[in-house]
């Protein structure tokens, strides 16, 4: 496998907006990571694999202090953010970050038969051995790879807020993808960053701690968000009327499956 130094590529979406992503991984494991430029902080949400140093490698771009953010504890958003002095996560996740020592899917074996029948179905095919096809250094051991210890410093919940100075972000609950899944909602700008509870991309709903019931009200709710554009855990970012059509495509197929999903035809 070849060795880049380079791991990571940013694009600036505004003024104060800019995206961080890992090139060499496939996009399956691919999350989106967002650096918030404020007048008195700086937020980041997400942090990628920690594969290679993030902080270093944008440290042109972490000019001040920066407040981590998860928006749920899969491995490939929290693997970073052990570098991050000020860390915050939902409540109801708090523990898995403070353990750290879960284990990174970047091997086809990695993925059970039938889990790898169902992100083939879904459009994220994992037919590689290997999920990254680059590694930063020659040592790097993909089959050791494991998520680090990273307490966080501040779990919230719903309605709580993180205040950039002139902006401000108030947290969301959004559960279904997983327990603790957050989205960052800025009411003044329309702007909402969703994590993985909602993506232009195909939602993973068949792994551990996912639940469809949750998923709904989710869903729902995220349907009637007066959002200019979302921001997402993976893929390109999106409009309202992007989010009405993906939120009703998955209330339908839902409903479709038998899960109840009220003012649909449910009970």
């Amino acid at each position: 496998m070849r060795i880049e130094d380079r791991w990571f590529e940013h694009r600036k979406i505004d003024d104060d907006i800019t995206l961080i992503w890992e090139p060499w991984v496939e996009p399956l494991i691919r999350c989106n990571i967002w650096h918030v430029r404020g007048r008195d902080r700086d937020m980041l949400v997400d942090t990628g694999l920690g594969i290679a140093s993030l902080r270093s490698a944008a440290r042109d771009i972490f000019d001040k202090r920066l407040t981590a953010v998860a928006t749920h504890t899969h491995f490939d958003h929290i693997g970073g953010i052990h570098e991050f002095e000020e860390r915050v996560v939902h409540e109801s996740e708090a523990a898995v970050m403070a353990e750290g020592s879960s284990p990174m899917m970047l091997r086809a074996c990695d993925f059970s038969d039938e889990e790898r029948r169902e992100l083939g179905e879904l459009g994220y095919p994992v037919e590689r051995e290997v999920l990254i096809s680059a590694v930063p250094e020659a040592t790097f051991d993909v089959a050791a790879h494991t998520t680090r210890a990273a307490p966080c410093t501040r779990s919230v919940r719903e309605g709580d807020r993180l205040d950039l100075g002139d902006r401000s972000f108030e947290v969301l609950h959004l559960p279904g993808h997983s327990p603790g899944s957050i989205g960052l909602w800025e009411a003044a700008t329309g702007i909402l960053f969703s994590g993985d509870a909602v993506y232009d991309g195909a939602l993973l709903t068949n792994f551990p701690g996912a639940d469809l019931e949750d998923y709904v009200r989710t869903m729902q709710r995220l349907r009637e968000l007066p959002v200019r554009v979302v921001h997402g855990g993976h893929e390109a970012s999106f409009g309202r009327d992007r989010l009405r059509a993906i939120a009703d495509q998955y209330l339908r197929s839902w409903e479709r499956a038998g899960v109840a999903v009220p003012g649909q035809g449910g009970p």
